[in-house]
């Protein structure tokens, strides 16, 4: 990443001195995605042994899946160049819109300021379209399809600080409009879609600090309220709605070190409670949900480095198993659940800089196959399932750490 970029992203991140905070390296180290850095921290953390690692309390769980039926392995699906995004961008986020177009807006540009444009792919003629721009540029913020087809964007960063504001992307006209803000500025939070139509945003990092807060939109008022805090501040986890309608988020980084702990939200009662803890704890990696209402987590990074583990969550017994490791340790890369029941993990930053790397996860097997690489190796880009089965993959950082315009297709050729 180019000195302005890891300057920009890491402004929210106090002036150290020779007594900051163990945590306040770390912090900076994943919010500027700086590998030696981040070891340098956790090394630190060791030698301290101020801030231990969360222990993992994960019991082993031994079970069979049912295999399916239309499990194949894609070995002639390959990527493919398809047309490239009008603004160049980075940390951005993409979203499948009922009507079958992409909507990919904000990030950090070329320029590393955040974007305030957006842009429609168009998976039938494989190009972009400009369409109206976000009243406010922001990166490291969530962005969820709603049940009226609307798009709520909400938080993130920016030049001057973690936002609070919040506003909705109408498809039937293509505009932009402001909606209620947060109650409390965050970034790199989660956002997940709860089956009754509200959205769940939980922890983030906001004005120094990492947050345990919630809050609850809801779209018929256009106002959100404060929900029950996590168990555990953290920021950079993942979010997962279950098949049970309630919400799993694991890992991140919270006050003690990388995160192996998990919580589970439910929205009947709007209470957070315990459930098994990771094997791996891990920081930037990426989620799935699998066919049979498992939650596969991939990569990441701890205080052993870059991690190539994988683990699955079962809602039934509230345990992680892990699986097949990766065959590219990973973080900052995308995990796509594909037609056939398989997940492409595609890109992210390994040891050796950003990938172009992608492998696929059988879930009957729990084995890792290396498939076809990317035609650009990229990191902090986004991946999107298209309706045809294709897996449209655009922007984020290239090899040179500069915010990238190209976009691909892993699809059957």
């Amino acid at each position: 990443m180019n000195p302005n970029k890891r300057q920009l992203i890491s402004r929210n991140i106090k002036a150290k001195t020779v007594s900051q905070s163990v945590a306040d390296l770390i912090i900076e180290a994943i919010t500027r995605h700086h590998f030696r850095l981040f070891l340098l921290a956790q090394v630190c953390l060791a030698l301290l042994a101020a801030m231990p690692t969360t222990s993992n309390g994960a019991q082993a769980l031994s079970d069979n899946d049912a295999a399916e039926s239309d499990m194949t392995f894609p070995a002639d699906e390959r990527w493919s160049s398809t047309g490239n995004l009008h603004t160049a961008r980075d940390i951005h986020t993409a979203t499948l819109l009922p009507n079958g177009l992409v909507l990919v807006a904000g990030g950090l540009n070329t320029a590393s300021v955040e974007s305030r444009s957006a842009e429609l792919y168009d998976p039938a003629s494989g190009t972009w379209t400009a369409t109206a721009s976000l009243n406010e540029g922001r990166f490291y913020y969530t962005a969820t399809l709603l049940n009226n087809g609307n798009v709520l964007v909400a938080g993130g960063d920016s030049i001057s600080g973690e936002r609070a504001s919040a506003e909705l992307y109408d498809p039937a006209t293509g505009a932009w409009t402001p909606t209620g803000s947060l109650n409390i500025a965050r970034q790199l939070h989660s956002a997940t879609l709860l089956p009754d139509g509200r959205v769940l945003v939980a922890g983030g990092y906001s004005n120094g600090f990492i947050i345990a807060s919630v809050e609850l939109y809801d779209p018929a008022t256009g106002t959100w309220s404060l929900g029950n805090n996590l168990s555990i501040a953290r920021f950079t986890h993942t979010a997962t709605l279950l098949p049970n309608g309630k919400v799993l988020v694991a890992g991140g980084f919270g006050g003690s070190g990388t995160l192996a702990s998990s919580e589970l939200y439910d929205p009947a009662s709007g209470t957070w409670a315990a459930t098994g803890n990771l094997n791996t704890p891990r920081v930037t990696h990426a989620a799935a949900i699998l066919r049979n209402g498992r939650v596969l987590v991939t990569g990441g990074i701890n205080s052993n480095g870059i991690s190539p583990s994988a683990e699955m969550y079962n809602p039934n017994s509230g345990t992680w198993t892990t699986t097949g490791s990766l065959n590219t340790e990973r973080y900052a890369h995308s995990a796509t659940l594909l037609r056939n029941g398989m997940v492409l993990v595609a890109g992210g930053l390994d040891s050796h800089g950003t990938s172009s790397s992608a492998e696929l996860f059988d879930p009957v097997s729990r084995n890792w196959t290396v498939t076809d690489n990317l035609n650009t190796a990229r990191s902090q880009h986004t991946a999107t399932l298209l309706p045809n089965g294709a897996v449209l993959v655009a922007g984020g950082l290239d090899s040179s750490s500069i915010a990238s315009r190209s976009a691909e297709l892993f699809k059957r050729r």
